[in-house]
């Protein structure tokens, strides 16, 4: 909104100092301060009225070390980090562009799923209460598992087919005239216009196009097009590989979304993975949409995609600046309110930047965790059937609990489960140059 304000005021007065909210960096950084401040600030006043109104954690008796002393802590503290993604985001990026209309809306969207997920849990609480009954947590409470998944998936659909049919979703190529031969367009792409830079004093000639493709971490030609999946169809291939993208992307979002959700079980884990994890993928962002960068490292160059710099501002200070009220000892979770978004808006971004298959590096923890509860629940029901009693691999899962029971500290889990995310992101980036 601001963007557009001063803009409109740059355009009619010609106002002094005006022009700088065309600068991305600026509103980049002004995005950060901003939602910090929205996190720090009201996130306080959002924690105290929380515990008014008596919207605390219900603990189950695992066995853990200090998980008594988290009963009662405000939860739903997603709010805060929704709250200060989405205010900075409406008031300094430009909701013209179509990638960050669809950040606005995947923000929201599982915001809401997670909020109604906390809420019937709170509210299944209550009616214990009311009836005189003590309240045991249980995995039913809250919107049914297939509930969330129909919600996650329905998201899925409507990122992957804007993705892939919205005609200002391009990738930019250059086109080379080679001895007559037409260099520069890929089988499989579809052209939408043409335009031409002058660079270093010479006009050179690029096509944007639409064509589903992502990148390949260490391969130097480090293009994949997913036509390719269904290659075996022939000519009815480029007709049909929508149904194949849309299908990737909704079981990425599904995946990176239930990773986060279940890693958000120690004070500040969540919210720190998160943290670095987005500052990498907005370096990926502002590499891929700035095209004096693209060009020297040799990756695709996306349109418009500067914009989404603002959002990712948004996000890393949102996470940061919660941080404040939910490293250890934590006075507020984020609950499915907060996880559920993280991981969808990871997720969700890396598809966007064609990074998608980098996921299982800078999202490590988050794979990890989630296949760390895949593996004890398989191995459970294997043996039980078996030998008829169930064996486990982890002394619990997720893994965090597992070296919880091990004696490790909760913060220093947490801090080393950060330390192993920058390692991860720092690969990952380190990747551009590997090939």
């Amino acid at each position: 909104m601001l963007y557009y304000l001063f803009t409109w005021l740059k355009q009619q007065f010609n106002l002094s100092g005006a022009g700088v909210f065309q600068f991305t960096t600026f509103r980049v950084a002004m995005a950060i301060l901003l939602s910090l401040f929205i996190a720090t600030v009201f996130g306080k006043r959002i924690i105290n009225m929380l515990k008014r109104k008596q919207i605390g954690e219900t603990v189950r008796d695992l066995g853990l070390a200090g998980e008594q002393q988290k009963k009662g802590t405000p939860t739903m503290g997603g709010l805060i980090i929704l709250l200060a993604i989405l205010i900075p985001t409406l008031l300094f990026a430009d909701l013209n562009k179509v990638y960050v209309r669809l950040m606005v809306l995947c923000t929201v969207w599982l915001g809401v799923i997670g909020f109604l997920d906390d809420y019937f849990k709170i509210k299944a609480r209550r009616t214990a209460q009311a009836r005189g009954e003590q309240y045991k947590k249980s995995d039913k409470d809250g919107l049914a598992g297939m509930t969330k998944i129909i919600g996650q998936v329905g998201l899925g659909i409507i990122i992957g087919a804007t993705l892939y049919f919205n005609d200002n979703v391009v990738v930019e190529r250059e086109i080379i005239t080679n001895g007559g031969t037409t260099v520069g367009i890929h089988p499989g792409d579809r052209k939408v216009n043409e335009i031409t830079r002058v660079i270093n004093g010479e006009k050179r000639r690029f096509a944007r196009v639409k064509a589903p493709i992502t990148t390949i971490p260490f391969v130097k030609n480090h293009e994949f097009n997913y036509t390719k999946l269904v290659s075996w169809m022939g000519k009815w291939a480029e007709d049909y590989a929508w149904v194949v993208y849309i299908l990737i992307v909704t079981f990425i979002i599904t995946a990176v979304s239930n990773g986060a959700n279940i890693t958000d079980g120690l004070d500040g884990l969540a919210a720190g993975v998160s943290a670095v994890i987005g500052a990498g993928v907005g370096v990926f962002a502002y590499v891929s949409g700035n095209y004096m960068f693209a060009d020297y490292l040799n990756v695709m160059y996306i349109p418009n995609l500067s914009e989404l710099s603002i959002f990712m501002g948004a996000f890393v200070g949102a996470c940061i600046g919660f941080l404040w009220y939910n490293a250890y000892p934590a006075q507020v979770f984020m609950g499915d309110t907060g996880s559920l978004a993280l991981g969808g808006i990871i997720a969700s971004l890396a598809i966007i930047i064609r990074k998608e298959l980098l996921i299982p590096i800078f999202c490590g923890v988050f794979l990890i965790e989630l296949l760390s509860v895949m593996i004890q629940v398989s191995y459970f029901k294997y043996t039980k059937k078996k030998f008829g009693e169930g064996r486990r691999v982890f002394l619990m899962s997720p893994l965090h609990h597992h070296y919880q029971k091990k004696g490790f500290h909760e913060s220093k889990i947490a801090v080393r489960f950060w330390i192993i995310t920058v390692l991860c992101v720092v690969f990952s980036i380190v990747t551009l140059k590997i090939r």
